[in-house]
């Protein structure tokens, strides 16, 4: 499912124009992105938990000219997935 497909269901379940439906799911990805910024945690119960984590710099190895390179410290979003959606995903609940 994509971000389109998710208003259309969004929309249809709860009886609202694709307008309010788009408007909702923006609200609630910004509020994810704000929150993720801030290195802040988001944590769905019976779903799982957004965090960002943190890499160090390092040597890596452009794979195209075998040419070391220097990769900057970063920051990504880190999912991860809750144990109830692992045992309704595996059939188990």
């Amino acid at each position: 499912m994509n971000k389109s497909g998710l208003i259309d269901a969004l929309s249809k379940k709860e009886n609202l124009t694709e307008k309010k439906a788009i408007d909702l799911i923006n609200l609630i990805f910004s509020g994810f992105t704000e929150e993720l910024k801030k290195d802040g945690r988001i944590e769905i119960r019976g779903f799982g938990s957004f965090m960002v984590r943190r890499y160090d710099a390092y040597t890596g190895r452009n794979p195209k000219t075998g040419r070391n390179i220097k990769v900057s410290p970063k920051k990504l979003p880190f999912f991860k997935v809750g144990k109830e959606l692992k045992e309704r995903v595996d059939g188990k609940k």
